[in-house]
């Protein structure tokens, strides 16, 4: 039985026929920015030596499923709003639902991985060294998309078009119970595993800075010719920062860092006096900053997506009569589009080396494409 053909048609609903138009131009508007905007994310990557570290390989696993949903399915999805109707058959329907869950589940993944390792390097910087090594990286990074597939390859012969979202995905009926489980796996227990990560992210924090703020006030005002603070190492700058195991200090970018261990962070030494202790303690409030910034943008990141799909979600689920009007359910499905489109605007807006990595894109295009001058 041909699936396609039972879902009624391969033409979108008749209550969307004229909102198409706003889900065409959303849709083009989303392929643009996020594909400029991964695709600059990845040059970064290429060019600036700062950001290859081994937690950002995370950050350019996500950047790689982004593009592929702005590159190649989101085209055709606008595609399928401009001419209201599925043109690439029933072959490419499957493999296009596939991908689109594929995608999905490697950002809720990498989500998990991100915040996993923030909490890792701040609680335990040794165990992060041996749990994020560059031997288990290449696991790390394929293991999203080896679950995607192994979760989501096993609905091949239910992913049929749906005309209410026009779009291609599972049959809601002939899914069931399988699929219930696996988005309750996907969104439930994933994202709650993200908020339980960064809760306790925030928890260890507020305990750093407190004790740091007692150290401060204790050793205020001591003599010179006194020891300062025992050797701390201050694993908060994993954020794009050249992996150098070197012990010399340094400076990067007018920021002081006082020699890095092989996981990016800074080890800051025994220093004596006064005038050590004071540096010590502005280094690891520096360190601290560093941070506490990457963690914002890490959060950010899992806050956006949670609103791209909370709508999407809660409609799924609230709505299993398909009592609520067909425009609702297509409004809710394409919020989710914003998602991959956004990340590479939060780390411009929210990092300050993937935003000088942005611009020494842009400086090294200029330098190829120059402008000509008038004769």
């Amino acid at each position: 039985m041909d699936l396609n053909s039972s879902s009624g048609n391969l033409t979108c609903h008749p209550a969307v026929i004229h909102y198409r138009y706003f889900g065409a131009t959303l849709g083009i508007l989303v392929s643009a920015v996020g594909g400029v905007g991964n695709v600059m994310t990845l040059l970064a990557f290429a060019t600036d030596a700062r950001l290859r570290t081994r937690f950002n390989l995370l950050i350019l696993n996500l950047t790689v499923s982004d593009l592929l949903y702005c590159g190649f399915l989101q085209p055709i999805t606008v595609d399928t709003y401009i001419h209201f109707r599925w043109r690439q058959g029933e072959t490419m329907c499957r493999v296009f639902g596939l991908l689109l869950f594929v995608a999905n589940a490697v950002s809720i993944f990498n989500l998990v991985l991100i915040a996993m390792s923030r909490y890792v390097l701040i609680s335990d910087p040794q165990r992060f060294d041996w749990v994020y090594s560059r031997r288990t990286m290449p696991l790390f990074v394929a293991l999203p998309w080896l679950l995607g597939l192994a979760l989501f390859g096993p609905l091949w012969s239910i992913y049929v078009f749906l005309p209410p979202v026009c779009t291609c995905s599972f049959h809601r009926n002939l899914g069931r119970p399988y699929t219930t489980i696996l988005m309750f796996f996907m969104f439930g227990l994933g994202l709650s595993c993200i908020g339980i990560f960064y809760l306790l992210i925030h928890r260890k924090v507020k305990a750093v800075a407190q004790a740091l703020e007692e150290h401060r006030m204790k050793t205020k005002g001591k003599a010179g010719g006194r020891r300062g603070p025992k050797a701390v190492e201050a694993s908060t700058t994993d954020s794009g920062i050249v992996e150098e195991p070197s012990a010399c200090s340094r400076t990067t970018e007018g920021t002081s860092v006082e020699g890095e261990g092989p996981s990016g962070h800074s080890v800051i030494p025994t220093n004596a006096g006064e005038g050590g202790a004071a540096g010590g303690h502005a280094r690891r409030s520096s360190s601290n900053n560093e941070f506490k910034k990457v963690t914002r943008m890490c959060f950010a990141m899992f806050v956006v997506y949670v609103s791209c799909y909370l709508p999407f979600c809660l409609l799924h689920v609230a709505d299993k009569r398909k009592r609520a009007p067909i425009l609702l359910h297509t409004l809710s499905g394409n919020f989710t589009w914003l998602n991959s489109c956004l990340n590479p605007i939060l780390y411009a807006i929210m990092n300050r080396q993937f935003k000088e990595a942005y611009l020494g894109v842009f400086h090294k295009a200029a330098r190829l494409f120059p402008c000509r001058g008038r004769p």
